[in-house]
């Protein structure tokens, strides 16, 4: 009952990588739970810094019920400075607590728990928003550790693509990028330079990027059909949002912090843009078309972090390879 346990990130990124694909079946049945109404997901608690305003720490406290019953929280740092560094932006950790005593129980590496519960939710939408497992081309923009993992979910999916391409403003990361997708992934990747003419030619695009406000602003930057995961939320302007098909993990979670989707709130005064969420869609209850770019803004459910950290917590008790501190707890008796 008192047993406290530590998976660090090694573990955690060896299990992910071995069940990817019911990883993104986890993710789709979580989906639907808060759908549901079977969870408890407040409002992310940002930590900003006076001296550092791009960096922050997010708390994301949730409970999700279903077949988990399950509370937590996870706490992640976002320190876009340290990608200078040549060290990876984020950092986390992942609480993991007993719905029946409240008593935590783990405690894991949250970093690789984050990015493939993102990657899992992209690739997810993709399948949903396409109603397939091929692209003929896609666009990945920004080459860093999400849209690694994204590629990384998707071979493991068994999606097919003719061809891919990477930008980013550092080339080495495009490049790096364009190289493990081709020598590990068995991808046609190449870079791509020119960022307007890379987003005419794909019909798939990955938005992975820092951004902090819109670059990408040309109201023709999308075509008709084509499908573009929002992942880093705040990329697109305003006006393509608003002529777009919008579909987002939780509405009132994502019409916040000037995402894209906030921002055409905030300039055009309603939500009327919004087509649904994500599990509307699963459920037929929201119908996307393709004479309109097809979006998916997801701002990331602390609910998700639940179902796949107690994924991982499973399988690493189940094979062993999770650290048990013993007496973690000082006192298990009132008296």
């Amino acid at each position: 009952m008192f047993e406290f346990s530590v998976i660090g990130g090694r573990t955690a990124r060896q299990i992910i990588a071995d069940h990817r694909p019911g990883i993104v079946s986890e993710v789709r049945e979580t989906y639907l739970t808060h759908q549901a109404g079977d969870t408890v997901n407040p409002d992310s608690y940002f930590l900003r810094f006076p001296e550092k305003p791009d960096s922050r720490i997010i708390a994301l406290p949730a409970y999700l019920g279903g077949k988990h019953g399950l509370a937590g929280i996870k706490w992640i740092s976002s320190f876009p400075r340290n990608i200078e560094r040549g060290v990876p932006r984020a950092s986390a950790a992942l609480l993991l607590n007993d719905y029946t005593t409240g008593y935590p129980f783990a405690v894991l590496e949250a970093s690789q728990i984050s990015a493939a519960r993102t990657a899992a939710s992209a690739v997810l939408a993709a399948e949903v928003l396409t109603g397939g497992t091929a692209a003929r081309r896609v666009l990945l923009v920004g080459g860093g550790i999400i849209a690694r993992n994204i590629t990384e979910f998707f071979a493991a999916r068994g999606w097919t693509f003719d061809s891919l391409a990477v930008h980013d403003r550092s080339p080495e990361y495009a490049a790096a990028l364009a190289d493990h997708t081709s020598t590990r992934l068995g991808y046609a990747s190449e870079v791509g330079s020119d960022l307007p003419a890379e987003l005419e030619k794909a019909d798939l695009v990955v938005l992975a990027t820092t951004a902090a406000v819109p670059h990408i602003v040309d109201p023709d930057s999308f075509a008709p059909g084509q499908v573009v995961l929002n992942i880093s939320l705040r990329d697109i302007a305003p006006e393509i949002i608003a002529e777009s098909y919008n579909v987002v993990d939780d509405v009132e979670h994502c019409l916040k912090a000037d995402t894209s989707v906030h921002l055409a709130e905030q300039e055009y005064g309603h939500r009327d843009f919004i087509t649904g969420t994500l599990a509307d869609v699963m459920r037929g209850d929201a119908v996307v078309g393709r004479d309109k770019p097809l979006v998916f803004s997801p701002f990331g459910l602390g609910v998700l972090d639940l179902a796949v950290g107690a994924f991982v917590y499973q399988k690493a008790v189940e094979t062993n390879s999770h650290t048990v501190i013993e007496d973690f707890f000082g006192e298990t008796r009132r008296w």
